[in-house]
């Protein structure tokens, strides 16, 4: 399966994409704004991996042209860019493709850090109003901590929640999910709930800021 990482040059992006290139036989594209920055990060990309012994292509476009090459296109932006991400491609999806939302809204005051939702509820249903109608859109990835991700030495044991309102669509991502080594994704129902998954991240990012030892934390349900 060929998956596009739309802002694949920024932490989410490039853990998902080492993790992808290392782990799976998926084709990875890295999608930015700047494509001579696409370019380079997947460049840097291949060579981390080169470094581990893993010989891959990995490819960086403009946001628009890896998408309109990608199965799955992962939404790897910040949460103010995701509308205008999705409609900037949205002439180059169809219903066969996947798009996924990993972003969540996060606010910071003097107690820490809280879920700060969007007017649509959620970022996952920020994504799925701006998408076309036939392309279904799965919240997923929320939870995971980046650096952790990024580091190939690092075991993850943890899990991913999904969201989404087609259970074909929720299924293509689970299957992608559990090809990277050590993480498991869990059914947490349509996108309604996805306030709720969101919601996770930055509890996590509170309870690793006040515990020693609890960098890079990440869930596992039992």
């Amino acid at each position: 399966m060929r998956i596009a990482l739309l802002g694949g040059t920024g932490d989410i992006g490039e853990g998902l994409a080492l993790r992808w290139a290392f782990h799976t036989d998926h084709e990875v594209l890295i999608g930015s704004r700047d494509p001579e920055r696409a370019r380079t990060k997947a460049e840097e990309y291949e060579t981390e991996l080169d470094s581990r012994g893993v010989e891959v292509s990995i490819k960086g476009f403009e946001n628009g042209m890896a998408a309109d090459r990608a199965d799955v296109i992962v939404l790897a932006v910040p949460p103010y860019h995701v509308a205008d991400t999705v409609e900037a491609i949205a002439d180059r999806l169809d219903g066969a493709d996947v798009l996924v939302s990993p972003a969540t809204g996060i606010r910071r005051d003097d107690a820490g850090f809280h879920y700060h939702a969007p007017s649509a509820g959620s970022v996952t249903k920020l994504a799925a109003d701006a998408a076309p109608a036939d392309v279904p859109v799965v919240g997923a990835f929320h939870n995971l901590a980046a650096g952790r991700l990024a580091d190939l030495d690092a075991d993850l044991g943890i899990d991913t929640l999904l969201v989404a309102d087609d259970e074909d669509a929720k299924e293509t991502v689970r299957l992608l999910a559990e090809g990277i080594e050590g993480l498991r994704a869990l059914d947490a129902g349509g996108i309604a709930n996805a306030p709720e998954v969101e919601g996770i991240t930055p509890l996590l990012i509170n309870v690793a800021s006040n515990n020693d030892g609890m960098h890079d934390l990440g869930v596992r349900f039992e």
